[in-house]
Parts: C-alpha cells; sequence; structure tokens
C-alpha cells in the first residue's frame, strides 16, 4: 500500500511528497516587453516559476549591460505567444508600444498587461486606436499589473507581478482575501 500524504496537494508538493502538476512544470510563455531592470528580474524570477523567458526588445542598442537570465532575446514578436503566454510591457514610454502591442495582441496571449500608474491614462490606448485596433481588443490589456503591494524596486515590482499573473491564472484575487 503507497503512503499516502496527510497534506493537501499544493501542501505536499511545498513538503516534497509529490511533485507538481505538468501545466506548473513548464509549457508556459513569459514575454518581458523592452529592456528594462523591471525585465531583468521579471524572466529571472519567472524561471523559477515554470515559466519560459523571452525579452523582446525592438532596438537592439538597448540591449547592453541586460541581465535577462536564461531568457532568449528576440526584437520581433517571437513564436509561442499563444493562449499560454504571460506578456508583460515594462515601459510604456516606448514609441514602438502600440505596434508591438497590435503585434502581441494578433497573437492571442492568454494575459497582457502594461506597467504604468493607474492615476494616470494609459498611453497604450491611444497608440492602439491609432493603430485601428478594435476597442474590444484594447481592453483585453490590462493596466496596471500586479499586486498593490506598494512595490518600489525592480525586484518588488516584479515580484507583485508575478503574483498577479499567479493570482490570475489559479482564478484567485491575490492579497490575503480567501
Amino acid at each position: 500500500m503507497a503512503h499516502e500524504s496527510p497534506y493537501d496537494p499544493a501542501c505536499a508538493v511545498a513538503h516534497g511528497e509529490a511533485q507538481p502538476d505538468a501545466e506548473r512544470e513548464g509549457g508556459r510563455t513569459l514575454v518581458a516587453v523592452f529592456a528594462s531592470p523591471v525585465a531583468d528580474f521579471l524572466l529571472r524570477f519567472g524561471a523559477d516559476l515554470g515559466y519560459r523567458g523571452v525579452l523582446l526588445e525592438p532596438d537592439p542598442g538597448r540591449l547592453s549591460g541586460r541581465d535577462p537570465g536564461s531568457a532568449e532575446i528576440v526584437t520581433v514578436t517571437p513564436d509561442g505567444v499563444d493562449g499560454t503566454a504571460d506578456v508583460v510591457v515594462t515601459d510604456h514610454h516606448r514609441t514602438e508600444l502600440g505596434a508591438v502591442l497590435r503585434d502581441l495582441l494578433a497573437r492571442s496571449p492568454r494575459w497582457i498587461g502594461v506597467m504604468g500608474n493607474p492615476r494616470h491614462a494609459g498611453p497604450h490606448v491611444r497608440a492602439l486606436s491609432d493603430l485601428g485596433v478594435p476597442n474590444e481588443d484594447i481592453a483585453r490589456v490590462h493596466r496596471p499589473v500586479g499586486l498593490n503591494i506598494g512595490s518600489r524596486t525592480p525586484p518588488e515590482i516584479a515580484v507583485a507581478t508575478l503574483a498577479g499573473l499567479l493570482a490570475d491564472r489559479n482564478d484567485r484575487p491575490g492579497g490575503f482575501a480567501f
């Protein structure tokens, strides 16, 4: 008779008595758009969460000094952006914002968001509208991203963002509300 764990499935994994389910072991892609310190931490921490990391930076001149860990670096929308991919735009001031978002939206990622202060209008809305992107597609872009934990530094912002993605994927509100 096999030993049965006294823990629920998540607890059994945490105690090393069970393996994570296959979905958590891989098959998901995290695309960090635009090279930035936050993108570097997103990709590094995302690898620990089982994401295949991709840094999408259309301007190769901005890649100098970046450390995206084991992430793939591309200058155009990569293959593998589909219903399993999570996309985070880490700089909303870039002139390429609209075109990059339009191309990513066309691939139908699972989740797509743009970092920025929620007290200011998201520049992605106008950029996408100017390119003729339908309002229902524009509405798929989340802003702000991540959990509201008061993060200020690039690693804190990355943690809040990844925690928000995990909460969304697991159909949970995030935070301490159960």
